[in-house]
């Protein structure tokens, strides 16, 4: 027997019970379109973290500093010192640009209005490493590090949540409970990774020092600092900075090459090639739960066609009794679930691509359906029904054709 007439035999069952069939199909679809709506979402969620984290440039490298460590001696406490960029600027500043930053906790309000954001204390150039723009004003200069002036830039969100639409430029804000003189606003700039860059609050790096955090600011007496971002100038000399970066840090720390550190060196492609791993784990366990509801599908789908088979046993042994063999009656329902989970993997496909669209649509979320997406869905699917409709149909194959017939 034809393929094609097999085929037609399935569509003639199928809708003899169109009704049992459509709840049978249902948990395909269902489960196919839960795997492409989770896995579009995590790989838009993919896609947008890896071009925000590109747009910021691959030659930045970001020190990072810590507060306690252990070495092989003892527990210690360890700051990141103003004198350790002093050393890698002196070693590295003709490879680099260089910019270090003081970050604190400090309430910063306008009128009854307050910001979530932390502030910064900066020097001129951080603008330039980190690929800001000036929105409105002007950025931090280098006499008002000198003078330790009481003025601030607000990222995007920061200027937003203090004066919802107000011009900031010239007005005063409270900083700790001080006025502070707003005199410039950065473009907005957007995520990276898991943080914003707007929500931000500017200040001289010496403002922030003795105005601002004081001692908390120090360590054994000396100004620490928060981290440091480089700027590389040529990018395929990335590994050998971060190796030098490191010998400095251990060499003004008093720390061995066998020592851990406190801090951590990491270039732009190492923080996203972390962030892909992460993103793309959790897209497969999106895609692995939703799965789940395949399988709900293929139980389904393999306990109606254990009752098409009851039901069709006198059908069966009369089929076999004029001559069709055991691989012909395998066949035939083997295409009834095949011809039932494609049907379902196409239209979970399409709802599924739909719910992508519409996600994506809002603006909540970021949904990107892929080729490769479709295909695994679909081939699941398909995969469902061969795997779940084998033991029904060897049930069917193996009947024999006098009990069949004889049977009531």
């Amino acid at each position: 027997m034809s393929i094609l007439m097999n085929f037609r035999i399935a569509l003639r069952a199928i809708g003899a019970n169109k009704l049992r069939s459509g709840l049978t199909v249902l948990g395909i679809i269902i489960g196919v379109a839960a795997v492409v709506a989770l896995m579009s979402v995590g790989q838009g969620a993919t896609s947008g973290i890896t071009s925000q984290v590109e747009g910021m440039g691959t030659n930045l490298i970001t020190v990072s500093g810590a507060r306690t460590f252990m070495t092989m001696r003892e527990s210690q406490s360890m700051s990141l010192m103003y004198s350790d960029y002093q050393a890698v600027l002196e070693k590295i500043g003709g490879e680099a640009i260089i910019s270090p930053y003081y970050q604190g906790s400090i309430s910063v309000k306008y009128g009854e209005r307050e910001a979530s954001a932390s502030v910064t204390g900066v020097i001129p150039n951080y603008i330039d490493v980190n690929e800001y723009e000036i929105a409105n004003g002007r950025f931090i200069t280098d006499e008002d590090n000198l003078e330790a002036a009481k003025v601030v830039v607000l990222g995007a969100t920061a200027a937003e949540d203090l004066f919802a639409g107000l011009n900031p430029l010239g007005r005063d804000i409270k900083v700790d409970g001080k006025d502070y003189t707003v005199v410039g606003v950065l473009s907005e700039k957007g995520s990276s990774g898991f943080t914003s860059g707007d929500d931000i609050v500017l200040v001289p790096i010496e403002t922030a020092y003795k105005r601002l955090f004081g001692g908390q600011a120090k360590s054994s007496g000396e100004y620490t600092i928060s981290g440091m971002v480089l700027s590389v100038i040529d990018a395929n000399n990335i590994d050998r900075i971060i190796s030098e970066i490191d010998y400095i840090l251990r060499r003004e720390h008093g720390l061995t090459l066998t020592e851990d550190m406190a801090f951590t060196i990491n270039s732009q492609t190492q923080m996203l090639e972390s962030l892909s791993d992460i993103s793309g784990t959790l897209t497969t366990m999106l895609g692995a739960i939703a799965g789940i509801s395949l399988l709900v599908g293929g139980i389904g789908i393999m306990n109606i066609t254990l009752v098409s088979v009851r039901e069709r046993t006198r059908e069966i042994g009369l089929r076999k009794a004029v001559g069709a063999t055991r691989e012909i009656i395998l066949i035939q329902f083997l295409i009834e679930t095949l011809t039932l989970t494609i049907f379902g993997g196409i239209l979970g496909v399409m709802i599924g691509g739909g719910i992508a669209w519409f996600v994506s649509s809002t603006g909540l979320l970021n949904a990107t359906v892929t080729l490769d997406t479709i295909l695994i869905s679909f081939l699941m699917a398909v995969l469902i029904g061969v795997v779940f409709g084998l033991y029904p149909a060897f049930q069917a194959a193996s009947l024999q054709p006098i009990e069949a017939l004889r049977y009531e």
